[in-house]
């Protein structure tokens, strides 16, 4: 990505809307870049909250492991969004664990920094306050769907929110660029690998979908979305 590309997702930021050039470009270079690799681990559950970080490029994972070693996806973070405000607010441990996925660029904000900037503009102040907001109703509505929904209206709604963030039109209907395995699709609607199995081999079937060496093609995707959206 560009660094012309990289400033303006950082400028575009919904924390940096609010306030002037000058403070803007004082807020940014308080801050670094930071590169990881696919599978590489940026920080783990109770490691130290001293930053938070914007993603330029790729994707990070945030997850937790149960002590039986199973994984919860609660999010993937997209180029253009942050994590990591919370720890970075209240300077408690890391609640879960962020993993790059696929080659990352972050730019990072330490507490150190950020906070006296924090406590000198009110207005970006009430843009973090709201940010909060959105990820406390994000939670509550992801606890809702996993302890009410059930697993087709689950997958279906991951399956369309992935073919819009990372979607190719082909022929055919639209391919997810990702390449996903069951127990990956599985960890992030809270379903074992088995039932993502049979549900998937139900809607190949039917002819909704196809699955080819772990790329999934949507064919009838408004069909899909209809059931994402029978809740």
């Amino acid at each position: 990505m560009p660094l012309s590309d990289q400033y303006r997702a950082l400028i575009q930021h919904e924390l940096l809307d609010q306030i002037s050039a000058a403070e803007r470009d004082q807020l940014l270079s308080l801050g670094v870049e930071r590169r990881f690799n696919d599978g590489q681990l940026i920080f783990q559950r109770g490691d130290p909250g001293n930053s938070m970080m914007l993603v330029l490029q790729g994707q990070v994972k945030i997850s937790i492991l149960s002590e039986e070693g199973k994984e919860l996806i609660f999010t993937m973070i997209q180029p253009g969004e942050c994590f990591g405000e919370i720890a970075l607010l209240d300077g408690h441990p890391r609640s879960a664990d962020a993993t790059a996925v696929g080659k990352c660029t972050l730019y990072t904000l330490t507490r150190q920094d950020f906070i006296p900037f924090l406590e000198s503009h009110p207005r970006i102040m009430i843009s973090v306050i709201a940010l909060l907001c959105r990820r406390i109703r994000t939670l509550s509505v992801l606890t809702e769907q996993q302890v009410f929904e059930n697993l087709p209206t689950r997958l279906a709604r991951l399956l369309i929110k992935l073919a819009e963030i990372q979607g190719v039109a082909l022929p055919a209907g639209i391919r997810i660029a990702d390449k996903l395995s069951q127990q990956e699709i599985g960890n992030r609607i809270a379903a074992s690998r088995e039932s993502v199995n049979k549900q998937l081999r139900v809607w190949r079937a039917e002819g909704l979908l196809t699955v080819e060496q772990g790329y999934i093609t949507l064919l009838q995707p408004a069909v899909l979305k209809r059931l994402a959206n029978s809740a």
